[in-house]
Parts: C-alpha cells; structure tokens; sequence
C-alpha cells in the first residue's frame, strides 16, 4: 500500500513538473514591444495589499513614460493585475509569479495576455520589473533537480566522472594514464620495473582523485544537494582506488557503492547508473529506465504487449488494453476538436503546439458540411491521452528524454507509447 502511495506521489510530482516546465516555455517566447511586459514575483509573507499601493503608484508613474502606446500598454497590464489581485487576500503557500503585458503576435498584431504561477517551491524574492520579455530565472532554478549523485569509473589506463542529475547523466571530464603495461622493457629488473609502475598508478589515482573531487566539491550548494558518490570499474581498482583515500575527505564519506562495470570512458557512466539499480532505488532514471527497457523488450517481441504511435496507442486506451502508458517529457501536442453547431460535423486532429495552420484553413472554409461557421476545442495531447488512460484503469508515466531511452521513446516512437494488458490487434 505504501509503495503505491508513493508511485501516485510520483506520478503527480511528474505532471506538475511538465505542466510547470511548459508553462515556462510558453512564457519564453512571448516577446514584448519596448519596456511593456511586467513580471511581478510575490513571497509567501507579502501582504496583497502592500503590493496593490506599489502597483497603484507605478499606474500614476507610467504618466511620465513619454511614448503613449508604452504609456497605454503598461497601464492596461497594471489594471489587469490589479483585478486579478482583488481575488486574493494573501498569496498562496509558495507565493506567486505574475506576467502580463501586451504581446507581439506577429505584423501588426497584439494581445493582451496575463498568467499567474503557483510556484513548486516557495518564492524567496518580492520582484517588480518592467522589461521587453518575461524575467522567468527564478522559477527556471526550480527545474533544477535539487538532489545529484557523482559517478566516477576508472581503471588504470583511463577514468571520467560527472553527475547523476534526476533523469540525466552530466559527463563532466576524464584523465588517461601512463601506467606502463605489464610487459617491462629490456635491461629493466622485474622489482624495479614493478616500482616503477606502482608509482605511475599511484600518480594517476592522485590526479583523478583530485580532479573528480573538484569537480564535485564546486558543485552549487554542495552539502544539501550531493548525496552520494558511485565508483565503477574492474577488480582490484575501484577498491584500491577507495582504499587509498584518493578523495577530497567531504568526497570520499559520501560513497555509497562500488560496482563493475566493462566501461571506464563516458559510455561507462551510463553502465554504472545501470549497475547500481539497488543503491539509487527511489531515484526517478531507475524507474524509467526499468520501464523503457521492458516496453523495448516488447516491442521486438513476435506478439509483445506493446504500442506506439498516437493512433495505435489511442485504439488501445479506447479497447481498455493499456496497462502503463509511456508519454515522453518532450511531447508538446494539442488535440483539437473542431464541430460545426448548426449540423453534427465533427472532426478531430493533433497539431504542435502553436501551429494552428491546419484548424485555420477549417475554420476559414467553413464547415464542408453545411458551410456554417466551425468552431474549436483545444487540449493538450499529454492531459487528453493521460484522461483517457486514468479512465481506463491504467497508470501513465510521463518519460524524461534525459537518458538514452527517454531519446528513443520521443525520437523513434513520437513520444506516445504503452504497454498492454493484452493484444488487440492495433
């Protein structure tokens, strides 16, 4: 019961966090006309009130800005939030982010458009600011994953290391050595030869020692966020290399695991993050990638449960089949519905987000029908499919592109895909 508990927890933390990054990346391109656009961050702790009286004396301010369509657009944003504001008597818990001002459509067009952002995590800054785009990089901050790994994997010809960041694995550098190989030259004596390349494997674990454990340690906030270290290589290295201390000592208390792994170059970060599956258990790119493997293992199967494709993966919800379904991160869709009123034409198609070529050229047709007026309906694929799956009984999980098969599940599959109960045909 616990474990699904969490599986739920997790599951909403990674819609909030898509509908959170997406708002973001629509915020981003939205460009303004000179200084027009407000952002306008309220903490926790600010009263409404007190950022009302502000907003009210910039209103009286704005009479000095000397271009009157500048002038015109900032105090029309200002009155919006301040209408919006009047159904606030305190922020929320983590406060709020508000952007409004008059955006640029394209040739001559404009619009007047406001958003309010419930923060994941509370706001720490009161902001007013008036610029020609949003100022979004306090809340950018908050998609950063607040809990990292290192990773290093050495054996004695090469090492590299970097990070473990939620989903992505962030190589960050490698050292290769001079450690004579076993075969010592002619006219050198076997124990000279052998102290010889003690030292040079002594001189290479000192170096990766210390470079690694600078590249950790001038991680940002290093104590609250690195939580732990995973060394990877063959036998006796990645032992000798733990045991001769080599690591900075705020480095070295941190390790959790040593694991083999065939790989001591970049490739091998990824083979350490799989080997030590236990160690990170609980850790999303576990999850994700257990689940991405199982539904490859089904694709290339005869008869394997598993669909791909809007259109079979879709089939499949509307039979019930779908037992987990794989939505990719990167997924940005919309389906619309669009229906003529006045007759019972109906039509539905997928568009990219902030492509409406096709839903245009409908509307301006008319319906085929009938030749009334058509209107639209437009929802996010992700949300829509997620409906119909939760309906169903299924579990969506929402895939990170982070990891080599998050890529594929986007890239090769177009970032809708499932796992069945059983097999319909679709």
């Amino acid at each position: 019961m616990g474990e699904e508990k969490d599986e739920i927890q997790q599951m909403d933390a990674a819609r909030r966090k898509y509908e959170f990054k997406k708002q973001l990346e629509e915020l981003t391109s939205k460009e303004g006309s000179g200084t027009e656009l407000i952002t306008l961050y309220i903490p926790p702790d600010k009263q409404i009130h007190d950022v009302v009286a502000q907003l009210r004396d910039e209103y009286g301010q704005c009479a000095n800005i000397k271009s009157k369509q500048t002038r015109t657009n900032v105090q029309s944003a200002i009155a919006s939030i301040l209408a919006r504001l009047k159904y606030y008597k305190r922020p929320p818990a983590n406060g709020m982010a508000v952007f409004c001002g008059t955006i640029l459509l394209g040739g001559d067009r404009t619009d007047l458009q406001c958003s309010i952002i419930e923060p994941p995590e509370p706001l720490n800054l009161y902001m007013y600011r008036c610029s020609s785009r949003f100022e979004l990089e306090p809340l950018l901050d908050m998609l950063e994953e607040k809990n990292i790994y290192g990773l290093l994997v050495i054996d004695r010809r090469e090492a590299y290391w970097g990070f473990l960041r939620g989903n992505r694995i962030d190589p960050v550098n490698g050292a290769t050595s001079t450690v004579p190989g076993k075969q010592r030259k002619g006219g050198q004596s076997s124990v000279r030869f052998q102290r010889l390349r003690e030292i040079a494997i002594n001189d290479f674990y000192k170096k990766v020692g210390e470079r690694a454990s600078e590249a950790f340690l001038s991680e940002k906030d290093f104590f609250e966020r690195f939580k732990g270290l995973l060394i990877g290589g063959p036998s006796p290295t990645k032992e000798e290399f733990e045991a001769g201390n080599y690591l900075h000592h705020e480095v070295q208390k941190r390790i959790i695991g040593l694991f083999d792994v065939a790989y001591t170059n970049e490739s091998g970060l990824s083979e350490l993050v799989d080997n030590a599956q236990d160690a990170l258990k609980g850790q999303e790119i576990v999850r994700e990638k257990a689940l991405m493997t199982r539904f490859l293992q089904e694709v290339v199967k005869e008869n394997g449960n598993a669909a791909y494709g809007e259109e079979s993966v879709r089939k499949n919800l509307e039979t019930g089949s779908v037992d987990i379904l794989l939505l990719s991160s990167r997924l940005r869709k919309a389906r619309v519905t669009i229906r003529c009123a006045n007759c019972a034409y109906q039509r539905e198609i997928t568009i990219s987000r902030g492509s409406a070529n096709e839903t245009a050229s409908l509307e301006v047709g008319g319906c085929p029908t009938c030749s009334a007026p058509l209107g639209k309906e437009e929802v996010d694929l992700l949300e829509e499919l997620t409906h119909l799956a939760v309906r169903s009984g299924g579990t969506v999980e929402i895939i990170s592109d982070d990891f080599e098969e998050g890529s594929i599940l986007y890239n090769a599959f177009g970032g809708v895909a499932a796992l069945l109960r059983f097999r319909t045909g679709y």
